[in-house]
């Protein structure tokens, strides 16, 4: 058996699709389009592997899962913590993370949002949680659970700005005109296929694996 065949075991891929991020996930009728379950697909058909997509509301209860033997392969950005217990591919894209705020609030840029007195919600253990953890100098951070349920309570009244993958944030406050997505961009987030365990020995193989999917172009044609 190959290493990436060993990916899978008895013939089944569990493949994650997180739902909490539209740039990389759509729901269709049916099932889910885009790059991270067209990449779980190919990866299934390469190794002959029957395909079970694990389905999650955001990163942060992937990897909660990471060592809890729920899913075989999943997609993650990259971030230094979550080494500690996943395996990286090189990254096959760079999405966007943002701020939505309301209309009016003077909030015009994403600096503009750390300031003393105001709170930026996040869902937590995103990797823009991560990210504003790590960097937001004045303004105070709070913590939601999924990205959806973070917009939501923004919604209702919570916080002065809430972060996002850009193309969450455009699809859910699409229409709102008490809303605005900022144009500029909060932090870049280079996302990978990823295996539970850190040094997991199959991890070269799934990176030649994306090596070939950016290279023949199956990445930009699902993008």
């Amino acid at each position: 058996m190959s290493d990436l065949a060993s990916i899978a075991r008895g013939g089944v891929l569990r493949a994650t699709v997180n739902t909490g991020n539209r740039a990389l996930v759509q729901p269709v009728e049916g099932g889910f389009t885009g790059i991270s379950p067209a990449l779980g697909r190919r990866l299934a058909e390469e190794i002959g592997a029957r395909l079970e997509q694990v389905v999650y509301s955001g990163a942060g209860k992937v990897f909660d899962d990471a060592l809890n033997d729920r899913w075989d392969v999943g997609f993650l950005a990259i971030d230094a913590m979550r080494a500690k217990s996943i395996s990286f591919t090189r990254p096959y894209h760079t999405i966007e993370a943002t701020y939505a705020v309301r209309v009016g609030s003077g909030i015009e840029t994403p600096e503009d949002a750390d300031r003393a007195g105001l709170t930026v919600l996040t869902s937590t253990g995103s990797a823009y949680d991560m990210w504003l953890t790590a960097n937001l100098k004045a303004a105070r951070l709070e913590r939601s659970g999924t990205p959806g349920e973070s917009f939501e309570e923004f919604r209702g009244g919570r916080g002065d700005a809430v972060a996002g993958v850009r193309a969450s944030l455009e699809r859910h406050f699409a229409g709102d005109r008490g809303y605005m997505v900022l144009t500029g961009t909060v932090a870049k987030v280079e996302q990978a296929m990823v295996l539970p365990g850190p040094d997991n020995p199959a991890i070269k193989a799934l990176d030649d694996f994306v090596a070939r999917a950016i290279a023949d172009g199956f990445v930009a044609t699902h993008l």
